[in-house]
C-alpha cells in the first residue's frame, strides 16, 4: 500500500481525493470548494495542508485535472463520546490486540472518526503507525488485532484474508428446541446496496457458521459461533434464519432504529478468542477476551 504523502495527524489519516472525470472547475481549489465550501479550503490551502500525490503543495491557482489525485485533512464530525474503555489485552512491537467495547466503531467510518479504536489506541499509545488487520462491526465488541509497525500489516492481513485465522464468537440468543446442536449452518447470502441487513437467497451456500449450544436457561442460550467464511452480518443473519436471533440487534429479526447514544441494549455478540500461527514466528497465537455479555445470568 502506497503511503500518503501526509502523515497521520492526531490520529487521522489524511483523505485522498480524486478529480471527477468530466469536471468543469478551472482548479483543484474550485471543485474542493464546490465540495467542502470555500472557508474551509482557503484556510486549508493557506496552511498548506493540501498537497498532491506527489506531496506538493496545491494553490489557489493549481490546475484542475480529471483524475489527479490529492491529500488533505478533513476536519472531523463532532462525536458524542462513546463512554466505554477500550482495553489491550496484548502489545509487542509488531502486534496490538485490543478488547473492544460494544458502540465504537473499529476504524473511522462516516460519522464515526474520532470515536473508534483505531484513532483512540493511536493517540493513547502514540502511534501513528497503528493499522488495522481486520474488523469488527460497531455493535460487536471483543478482540480486535492491530499492527504496530507498517512493514509487518500485509502479513497479518493477509492470514485473514486467507481465513488462516480461527475466530470463535460469544451469543446470547434464544434456543431453538428443534435443532440439535452442534451442527454447522451453510446458506446463500445476500446483501443488496441500500439496504442494511443481509439475508439468505436460494443458491449455492457461500457462508458457512458452526454452532455450538454451550448451556442454556430460561429459554436463553450460551452459544460459540466459529465462522468459515466472512460475509457481512454473517452471524447474525444466520442466528436470526434459524428462528434464534440474537439479544440486542436492531437489524434481525427487523429494524428497530436506535439513538446513535442509546448505549442500553448492548448486541449481545462477543468475539471470544483469535487463533493463528504467526507469520513471522511460527509460533501458535491465541488471545482471548476478558469481557462478558451481560444478558447471561451470573
Amino acid at each position: 500500500m502506497t503511503r500518503p504523502p501526509l502523515p497521520v495527524r492526531d490520529g487521522l489519516n489524511p483523505s485522498r481525493i480524486t478529480m471527477p472525470d468530466g469536471g468543469h472547475w478551472h482548479t483543484v481549489a474550485d471543485y474542493l470548494t464546490h465540495r467542502f465550501g470555500v472557508a474551509d479550503v482557503r484556510r486549508k490551502i493557506d496552511a498548506g495542508e493540501i498537497v498532491d500525490a506527489g506531496g506538493g503543495p496545491v494553490t489557489h491557482s493549481t490546475t484542475y485535472s480529471s483524475g489527479a489525485v490529492v491529500y488533505l485533512y478533513r476536519d472531523p464530525p463532532d462525536e458524542a463520546e462513546v463512554p466505554f474503555a477500550i482495553e489491550l489485552i496484548h502489545r509487542d512491537e509488531t502486534l496490538v490486540v485490543a478488547d473492544k467495547p460494544h458502540f465504537l466503531a473499529s476504524t473511522p467510518r462516516g460519522a464515526h472518526v474520532v470515536q473508534t479504536a483505531l484513532v483512540r489506541l493511536r493517540r493513547t499509545l502514540g502511534n501513528p503507525d497503528l493499522s488495522p488487520a481486520h474488523r469488527l462491526d460497531r455493535l460487536t465488541a471483543g478482540v480486535l488485532l492491530f499492527t504496530a509497525r507498517p512493514d509487518a500489516r500485509a502479513a497479518y492481513q493477509l492470514l485473514f484474508e486467507r481465513r488462516e485465522v480461527s475466530k470463535t464468537y460469544e451469543a446470547i440468543a434464544p434456543v431453538n428446541t428443534d435443532l440439535t446442536f452442534p451442527f454447522v449452518h451453510r446458506s446463500r447470502l445476500v446483501k443488496q446496496d441500500g439496504i442494511l441487513a443481509a439475508f439468505e437467497v436460494p443458491g449455492a451456500p457461500n457462508a458457512e457458521t458452526e454452532i455450538e449450544l454451550v448451556e442454556s436457561a430460561g429459554g436463553l442460550g450460551r452459544f460459540l459461533l466459529r465462522p468459515r467464511t466472512g460475509k457481512t452480518h454473517q452471524l447474525r443473519a444466520h442466528m436470526n434464519a434459524l428462528g434464534m436471533p440474537i439479544i440486542g440487534d436492531d437489524f434481525y429479526p427487523e429494524m428497530a432504529p436506535r439513538a446513535i447514544d442509546d448505549y442500553s441494549q448492548p448486541l449481545q455478540l462477543l468475539a471470544r478468542t483469535l487463533e493463528f500461527d504467526d507469520p513471522f514466528t511460527g509460533r501458535a497465537r491465541r488471545f482471548d477476551s476478558r469481557r462478558r455479555l451481560v444478558a447471561w445470568p451470573g
